[in-house]
């Protein structure tokens, strides 16, 4: 359990004052990781406030149980991915929810493993999160044609040389291992600066295997649904593309009218129901960089959740339900009460 020690949670006191903790409340951490940044919101909520936390990587939720034990009674840890999130909340009874954190960086546990995500030591091709994916990172360097991996490339890392890459993966194919593959591209590209030309080809094959993009933009639009008035969302992003897609949900449903530049009136009827809390994105101090120099890409965005109409009327409806009938004879879990409340989520 050595990972729970050593691990440093990215930008913790700008997460914390971010979300605004407090005593009481329902917090979620959706990347759970080694648990630090779940330790300061329990630490920060207490005497009250039960936390959900919630993983892919069956690894990161048996590091994390340890980290937490002594809080065990006010934690929920859950080995599942976020892209589920308003279906977790709902089977887990946790209903508004005022507090959502995002940490989108592999943790280093990931980097350490031996499930091909770094280029620093030999591992298998794998790259998956969870060990209940399908798809591995050699199924992809093994089995795409040169124009598929190409165009995964250029899409997921926006690396220049993607066809040059493509091109000798497949000639020298097949590939087993993170150090062959990395030992390939330094040899087709050569090495530049610092950063490790194998860098972005690994950024692209993790972000296929894992879906990541298309379940982060799925997970935060559920996120919203989800908060609760001046809920918080956190989002800690750690490559362009993850930040370009947080960025722009939170800018868009921060407005009221999203008709395209020119309508000469608004047609949308779209309604904000986002203020953004920082305006310009957080990014860690020269002190941060040089204790923990895997945060340095790392941007913080956070939005605080404001009424609508939509959500005072969802919470109304959810407030009924609780204090129905239905709740005396079963609660929350009673299946008939369980597809009202789904209903009244997925309406909104």
């Amino acid at each position: 359990m050595m990972f729970a020690s050593t691990h440093i949670p990215v930008l913790l006191k700008e997460t914390i004052e971010a979300l605004a903790v407090q005593p009481g409340g329902r917090y979620i951490d959706c990347t759970l990781g080694g648990g630090g940044h779940a330790a300061a919101i329990i630490e920060h909520s207490s005497p009250a406030g039960p936390l959900l936390g919630i993983d892919a990587d069956p690894e990161a939720i048996k590091i994390s149980q340890a980290r937490l034990q002594t809080c065990s009674n006010s934690t929920f840890l859950i080995n599942e991915n976020f892209v589920n999130l308003q279906a977790i909340c709902i089977k887990y009874d946790f209903l508004p929810v005022h507090v959502i954190l995002f940490d989108l960086g592999l943790s280093s546990l990931q980097l350490n493993s031996k499930r091909g995500f770094s280029f620093q030591h030999e591992a298998p091709l794998d790259m998956r999160v969870s060990p209940n994916q399908e798809v591995t990172a050699a199924d992809i360097v093994n089995t795409y044609s040169e124009s598929e991996l190409a165009q995964l490339i250029k899409k997921y890392s926006e690396e220049s040389h993607s066809r040059m890459i493509a091109h000798r993966i497949v000639q020298e194919r097949p590939l087993k291992t993170s150090l062959q593959l990395a030992r390939l591209i330094e040899q087709t590209i050569g090495r530049r600066g610092k950063i490790h030309p194998a860098t972005r080809t690994f950024q692209a094959l993790r972000i296929a295997v894992n879906q990541e993009l298309e379940h982060l933009e799925a997970a935060l639009k559920q996120a919203i649904n989800l908060l609760g008035f001046e809920g918080r969302l956190v989002v800690i992003s750690y490559h362009s593309l993850e930040d370009r897609i947080v960025k722009q949900l939170t800018q868009q449903e921060s407005k009221d009218c999203i008709c395209p530049p020119g309508t000469p009136t608004c047609i949308c009827g779209h309604t904000a129901c986002l203020r953004l809390i920082n305006k310009k994105v957080i990014t860690p101090s020269l002190a941060e960089v040089q204790l923990n120099p895997r945060s340095r890409s790392a941007k913080l965005r956070a939005a605080e959740h404001i009424s609508t109409q939509a959500q005072d009327e969802k919470y109304e409806t959810i407030e009924k339900l609780c204090f129905s009938v239905g709740v005396e004879t079963g609660g929350w879990r009673n299946p008939t009460l369980l597809k009202k409340l789904r209903l009244a989520f997925s309406a909104a």
